[in-house]
């Protein structure tokens, strides 16, 4: 039986755009890979459990600077509308908690050092075996099978083993990791679209599933149309700065006061652009006629336009270019995406009530319903600060949770 709570607006009843209202997850992760994905799922509707330690909590939380308040921005981003329960899992009363609130919930998502989970008695095979209707979601390093199958894994780490710091950087450089923890977050948005399609699975079977996402997997997926091009010439790709590698021109030009990312993609666009910038002549010259030509001659073409376009600023080129249909972009830092117009446009960050940051505002999902963005229900909690509400709701007395609190199982 799904054991059901208010939202945060007061409303017990069906939620619109919570299409898990009504779903509990228990969320046994931690850093940012399982994490995202159950902040994925708490803001579609699901009561998320964050499971943390009693004395430390999730590791993200000590993962800074940046701090805001004293917690970490990174913790932050990745743990909103959920609820914590502060729980021993080394000891063997924390897991039989665990457990008992298993056999309530819809979702078991777990990010445990392979292995750990089953010597921990909290495997895939114990938990169902409790509750056949719930879906056991694990988030690997490299993946259930095969020789490095019982190996850790961070982001940077797969970045590395998936190949794309090969082809991140600039020409003759040593590859770069890729600025963002996009492995781990592109991990989550897999782990949570393949719970949501386990959920719908068991509208129709009612019986639950195994589902399983790896950080491997997931690098892997990213450089799909490079392992396809390697599978048919040989080609192995390596840095190419901003260019991308099959079209040209499509790479940053620096401007007379910045730079400017134009996307040249096909002969159209290529014409247009020429236009643009008062080149057509190169529209015409055997090097250009098409893109396979423009690619081979990458850097007479960029080496021309970049003469032309340093000659006036990024946000004139981007009228003129813009205005002619060719896709441009001035390059943004993180500082110019939190102030733009169209950031503030989407409603994307959005500010959350917070007992010691007031001025708190997250990312929301990059997700509407009907015109209507998909958003954070509550801000993400202290350490256990739900505790007591969520075993009093999976039946827990009073005498019980005292005994559990003060051997040190549970933070109160």
């Amino acid at each position: 039986m799904v054991q059901q709570r208010a939202d945060a607006n007061g409303d017990d009843g069906c939620v619109p755009h919570h299409p898990l209202h009504g779903v509990r997850v228990l969320d046994v992760t931690t850093s940012i890979a399982g994490p995202y994905c159950a902040q994925i799922l708490a803001a579609l509707g699901a009561d998320v459990i964050k499971v943390e330690r009693p004395d430390t909590g999730d590791d993200g939380r000590a993962w800074g600077p940046p701090f805001w308040h004293g917690e970490s921005t990174m913790f932050l981003s990745a743990n909103a509308g959920k609820r914590s329960l502060a729980l021993s899992l080394r000891d063997p009363r924390g897991r039989e908690t665990l457990l008992r609130l298993a056999d309530g919930a819809d979702v078991f998502l777990q990010s445990l050092r392979p292995g750990l989970a089953g010597e921990l008695g909290l495997g895939v095979d114990a938990v169902r075996a409790r509750n056949p209707r719930l879906v056991y979601c694990s988030v690997g390093a490299y993946g259930r099978v095969g020789p490095l199958s019982r190996e850790p894994g961070y982001d940077a780490l797969m970045q590395a083993a998936g190949g794309l710091i090969s082809i991140t950087g600039e020409p003759g450089r040593p590859g770069v990791r890729v600025g963002s923890s996009l492995i781990d977050q592109g991990t989550g948005t897999w782990a949570a679209l393949g719970v949501l399609a386990a959920l719908l699975e068991r509208e129709r079977t009612g019986a639950g599933s195994v589902v399983d996402v790896s950080l491997y997997e997931t690098a892997l997926g990213y450089i799909g149309y490079h392992l396809a091009g390697y599978l048919a010439d040989g080609t192995v790709p390596h840095g190419q700065g901003t260019r991308f590698p099959m079209v040209a021109p499509y790479q940053v030009f620096p401007t007379r006061d910045g730079a400017l990312m134009i996307a040249g993609g096909n002969d159209r666009l290529f014409a247009a652009l020429c236009e643009a910038v008062g080149m057509p002549e190169l529209v015409g010259d055997p090097r250009f006629r098409t893109n396979p030509l423009r690619v081979e001659h990458r850097d007479e073409l960029a080496e021309l336009l970049e003469a032309r376009l340093r000659s006036a600023d990024s946000a004139e080129w981007h009228a003129r270019l813009t205005a002619a249909g060719v896709p441009a972009a001035p390059v943004a830092d993180v500082a110019d995406v939190a102030h733009a117009p169209q950031t503030e446009a989407l409603g994307f960050l959005q500010p959350l009530p917070h007992a010691t940051i007031p001025d708190l505002r997250l990312p929301a999902l990059p997700l509407s319903f009907d015109g209507e963005r998909a958003v954070h229900r509550s801000a993400p909690p202290a350490v256990g600060e739900h505790t007591v509400e969520v075993l009093a709701e999976a039946g827990f007395n009073d005498d019980e949770i005292a005994a559990l609190a003060a051997e040190g199982v549970i933070n109160r």
